[in-house]
């Protein structure tokens, strides 16, 4: 996956972790909200059954531990031990013995609040306090609790949703990838086959209707047979490229004639060539070379090294084929200014380029997809390819490798 797809992937799957994470963050809080309305509310229940229940106590002295009971009767009061400061509520005493009616409030009382309950029943008023310091501690963990594990969960729930979110893209942005690295490498590829097709038609044009000669049937018919030939070149390209931008497809692969398929795409690109006033010579053996390959494959490497050669020739190309022990070996030679230095370990790489060490003010060099493809196309086939240093100014030599079929 090429650096921008990367990108946009990682920032697509933080994108959507995010949102899963506050999406999470709402149902935690509203979680957390229900956890603790039902523990408050079990408090407030278990609250009020302490304070009816401690109404009923035979003595103040039975009362448990934090319910303090105040008993007045016949204008005697008799308390638990260690009342707090501020009981009994004498306002509240008078106020029930003179309604009748039970009065429950909360107060704070020195530094501790509490729950106090005043009834009146058989001409005995009874005031019960509760400290409501434990409930509220435990309202306080709780709230802390909640707090603290929604943020874990969050941060959790954040990096486990963009890990499942990068995992999900990751197939889309495979096929966005492959989708562009298709549109890029027909553009490339079917330039050159394109140049030549337009060629060969202004050349028979040129014949056909040039003035003052006439052209036989027979030259007229090789050349619409070039253009034939040309079309379906470019048509069997295409269907190349969809294999290899397919990971599930493979080529058919047959017995092939390097030699002759060398010959064959030298005849086709010396118009091309010959119109930017270079030669273009087959050299090497003339004798079968069969190797195991999908045809249209290799003429697909043969036209990319060769119309890289044409780009940065300053006379000439050659097109070397032989057998090189278990091996065919293809060089494809120019007389151009050469790789820079360093060059060889990255001139097959997508889009690479470099400036000459020797040469600072020039402008990096570009060498575009043909010579990525290349690679491709020979490491599909089982070999590998190279490039052949020589002395600075020298020309280029590209070598590639391929297996022989015995």
């Amino acid at each position: 996956m090429r650096t921008r797809d990367s990108i946009e992937v990682t920032r697509g799957s933080w994108r959507l972790a995010i949102e899963f994470g506050l999406l999470f963050v709402v149902l935690f809080a509203i979680l957390g909200g229900v956890i603790y309305g039902i523990v408050s509310a079990s408090q407030s229940e278990s609250l009020e059954r302490t304070l009816i229940n401690a109404t009923r106590v035979d003595s103040p002295q039975d009362a448990p531990p934090g319910v303090f009971v105040i008993t007045i009767r016949d204008n005697k009061t008799e308390g638990s031990r260690n009342l707090p400061s501020g009981l009994p509520d004498n306002a509240a005493v008078q106020q029930v013995g003179e309604t009748g009616i039970d009065l429950q409030e909360t107060k704070a009382l020195g530094d501790r609040t509490y729950r106090i309950r005043t009834t009146a029943l058989d001409g005995q008023v009874t005031q019960v306090a509760v400290d409501l310091h434990e409930s509220h501690e435990e309202l306080q963990r709780l709230s802390v609790a909640l707090i603290i594990s929604g943020i874990i969960a969050a941060l959790a729930a954040g990096l486990i949703s963009a890990w499942m979110a990068r995992r999900a893209m990751r197939p889309m942005a495979e096929a966005l990838a492959l989708q562009r690295r298709f549109v890029m490498d027909a553009s490339h590829e079917l330039r050159t086959p394109l140049t030549l097709l337009s060629t060969r038609a202004q050349i028979l044009r040129r014949r056909i209707t040039g003035k003052g000669e006439t052209e036989s049937a027979s030259h007229v018919a090789h050349g619409l047979d070039e253009i034939v030939q040309d079309s379906r070149v470019l048509a069997e390209i295409l269907e190349d490229l969809l294999i290899a931008a397919d990971p599930r497809e493979e080529a058919h692969k047959d017995r092939l004639d390097l030699a002759q398929l060398a010959t064959d795409v030298v005849v086709s690109m010396a118009p091309d060539a010959g119109a930017r006033g270079l030669a273009l010579q087959r050299a090497g053996s003339s004798t079968p070379i069969m190797v195991t390959a999908a045809r249209v494959s290799m003429q697909r490497l043969f036209t990319a090294l060769i119309a890289n050669a044409l780009d940065h020739a300053t006379s000439h190309v050659e097109v070397d084929v032989k057998e090189q022990g278990r091996e065919v070996v293809i060089r494809i030679s120019d007389d151009g200014p050469g790789f820079p230095e360093g060059m060889d370990e990255h001139a097959f790489e997508r889009f690479a380029s470099s400036r000459p060490r020797s040469h600072e003010h020039e402008q990096p060099r570009h060498y575009g997809l043909g010579l990525a493809l290349v690679s491709e196309v020979a490491v599909r086939h089982g070999g590998g390819v190279s490039v052949e240093t020589g002395a600075p100014d020298r020309g280029a030599t590209v070598v590639v490798r391929l297996p022989l079929h015995r």
